[in-house]
């Protein structure tokens, strides 16, 4: 009878011993997680978290990648501003040339106006040849002038821009400098002198 008590004292025991090294464990889990968890904080969801040594070099990063889209933006408004002066500079050369070919060729042609206005000062007024010539001359006159072409002015005083003088003479009624006669007709195209008018002058 004593043996059997001692056996389930024993038994009672050793079940008591069981119970309080499970407790120990579970308990020695469960602190084990809360310090993990103090540890390592939970990362937010949508985010990503970095040191502060990370954030300043993805900052300095997104600052030279700004630098650089200036720098091309400027670049590309200088070239598009050179392409402009470039293509106007063309333009203008081209025009000039244009008109200083105009200027060549009308000039060539004056000798031909000249011998038109001599023909005309012969013959009688009913001539018919004369008349011919006359509007021959008209026409010809009229196209040089819608390609810019106009005849010097050669009256009052002698000017050292418009004229050439290659005689002098006294001449009643006329003050010293005053244009007396114009020998050979001077003209301009597009305000361009391409000869200067000839005149006599009084002195």
């Amino acid at each position: 009878m004593h043996q059997k008590n001692d056996k389930r004292e024993k038994a009672a025991e050793e079940k008591l011993m069981q119970d309080v090294a499970e407790g120990m464990a579970e308990s020695a889990e469960q602190q084990n997680e809360e310090t993990c968890s103090e540890k390592e904080p939970s990362k937010p969801a949508d985010g990503v978290t970095m040191t502060k040594a990370e954030f300043l070099q993805v900052k300095e990063h997104i600052e030279k990648l700004k630098n650089e889209r200036e720098e091309l933006v400027n670049l590309a408004k200088r070239t598009q501003a050179d392409f402009d002066n470039f293509r106007k500079r063309n333009a203008a050369i081209s025009c000039e040339s244009l008109e200083e070919g105009t200027r060549c060729v009308i000039k060539e042609l004056l000798p031909v106006i000249d011998n038109f206005e001599r023909a005309l000062q012969t013959g009688g007024e009913g001539d018919a040849w004369r008349e011919g010539v006359r509007l021959v001359y008209k026409q010809f006159v009229n196209v040089l002038e819608k390609n810019g072409l106009a005849e010097i002015e050669s009256e009052g005083q002698f000017d050292p821009e418009l004229h050439e003088a290659v005689l002098q003479e006294e001449a009643e009624g006329k003050a010293e400098g005053e244009i007396v006669e114009v020998l050979q007709k001077g003209y301009k195209v597009k305000n361009r002198i391409i000869r200067h008018s000839m005149v006599k002058v009084a002195k």
